[in-house]
């Protein structure tokens, strides 16, 4: 029940009607006390989660919506209030006088980033204490690691909460024990435990898993239960299943010849960490920070060597097909996203694509820049290239101007390829969308496209969105090995 009292209430009609879909979901949802929305990307959550506040507030079970989302989002999030609503959200940002004024102010929908809950935890408990706050959590798995300070924080203030909502398109980021700290902040343990070390055990998709049959039966068996276990207050659905309208998405792959420094430079890498990994073992991907690292190196050298030596002056394998790719693009009057997981990499070959008009998005750019980017690239007919960090640009914004999105490199985190390839293939989008990954010939990109495929299924059969039975017909379990042929370790 609302606990402020207003003389005039805000207007809370809807501008926009939601899609058939949006609505089921907002009608599942709508009178729990906590809830899942894990629409794949590119469905429209947000309509879902307006329409959602905009219950809650009309029928006055809460008095107040904050929405905390990623701080590059906020400016979208409020053109998304203003399309939908006649709402103008008060916002919460690091400007703690301002924020006093807010946080005493009548105001039924706030708006704020992560990073402020965090600074500001104090205020924000007694800010709670004092109304009835639902919150909805957009990309969540901005908590999904249990052990950081800011996932601390909002599961120390969960219970505060009236309402809780969490809201990602890839509620398994990575691996399947990603999902644990948001169901914990929902519901304090109940669906998924209270342990999370344990948890973790038993959902890591590890290189242990290699050879041994009735592990892999075990895991597959937790793996097909999980989504069960939560599903009383999750609401999830697919592109592919037909409930909106979307062109199909097309994936392709072209492989790479090495420039012969560029190879030399990667041998004399690759060789050094096989020795160590023949020293120390194959290293499970997320569990040997230092041995990652040196993984990452080599995926640096198989994009461009420049990363790792600023001697580095030749052309590196794949800029020809990149420029040939992009080419056939623009001929065909079309746009596409370059992506690339290194911010000097985007300066780089946004230079390179210049005679493209191309322009570029990462997260050492200031925020201003990046949105007047995103503007010139969305708006500008001679701008046909975004060239793009997956972390400041996968998540949160449309843009369908492009159908076609290049992947130069790609790291080891499914959450980031999900999320970038589908900036492009969601509503509004009306032609074919094109996939393309550019993979190095005899590199760790063999590998990290293997990596990325299991854990992608291992995602699938934990959300539900396949069968066991479909899990196990593509299933490999062998990239630990495939690591070890292209390390060349016998």
């Amino acid at each position: 029940m609302q606990r402020i009292k207003l003389k005039t209430e805000p207007i809370l009609d809807l501008r926009k009607e939601a899609f058939a879909y949006q609505l089921e979901a907002v009608n599942a949802v709508r009178d729990l006390e906590y809830a899942a929305i894990f629409h794949e990307q590119g469905l429209g959550k947000t309509k879902i989660a307006i329409d959602l506040a905009m219950y809650w507030l009309e029928k006055k079970l809460v008095d107040t919506a904050l929405f905390v989302v990623k701080k590059s989002l906020l400016s979208n999030w409020q053109r998304e209030f203003a399309l939908h609503t006649f709402l103008k959200p008060k916002v919460l940002g690091q400007d703690r006088r301002l924020n006093f004024y807010a946080f005493n102010s009548p105001a039924r929908v706030m708006l704020t980033h992560y990073e402020v809950l965090k600074s500001e935890e104090n205020r924000f408990r007694l800010f709670l204490r004092s109304r009835n706050v639902a919150t909805v959590l957009d990309e969540a798995t901005k908590i999904k690691n249990p052990d950081a300070a800011l996932t601390k924080c909002f599961f120390r203030l969960a219970p505060l909460f009236g309402r809780r909502v969490v809201m990602t398109g890839t509620p398994v980021a990575n691996r399947p024990y990603d999902i644990w700290a948001l169901i914990w902040f929902l519901d304090q343990g109940r669906s998924l435990g209270t342990d999370f070390e344990r948890f973790r055990t038993e959902f890591d998709l590890s290189n242990d898993l290699s050879g041994d049959s009735l592990a892999q039966q075990q895991f597959e068996q937790r793996l097909d239960g999980l989504f069960s276990r939560i599903s009383a207050f999750t609401v999830r659905e697919l592109k592919s299943s037909g409930l909106v309208k979307l062109p199909e998405k097309t994936f392709g792959s072209v492989t790479t010849a090495w420039e012969p420094y560029q190879y030399d430079l990667y041998r004399q890498v690759r060789d050094a960490l096989r020795a160590i990994v023949i020293r120390e073992g194959v290293p499970a991907e997320d569990k040997s920070e230092g041995l990652l690292k040196r993984l990452l190196r080599l995926v640096q050298i198989a994009s461009n060597p420049k990363l790792v030596d600023d001697s580095y002056s030749a052309e590196p394998g794949k800029l020809v097909p990149l420029r040939d790719q992009v080419e056939r693009i623009v001929r065909s009057d079309e746009k596409c996203i370059v992506w690339t997981s290194f911010t000097e990499n985007a300066d780089w070959l946004a230079a390179c694509l210049r005679s493209f008009g191309a322009c570029r998005v990462h997260g050492k750019l200031p925020m201003l820049t990046r949105n007047r980017n995103i503007e010139r690239f969305m708006g500008e007919p001679s701008c046909r290239v975004l060239v793009a960090t997956p972390g400041a640009a996968k998540e949160g914004l449309t843009l369908t101007v492009a159908n076609h999105v290049i992947f130069y490199d790609r790291t080891f985190s499914l959450d980031d390829y999900l999320q970038a390839q589908d900036r492009v293939h969601r509503i509004s989008q009306s032609k074919t969308c094109y996939v393309t990954n550019l993979i190095m010939q005899d590199s760790i990109d063999e590998w990290v496209d293997i990596l990325l495929h299991s854990k992608q299924l291992a995602a699938q059969l934990a959300q539900g969105d396949v069968s066991l039975e479909y899990y196990q017909s593509q299933m490999s379990y062998d990239f630990g090995q495939v690591l070890r042929e292209i390390l060349n370790i016998e």
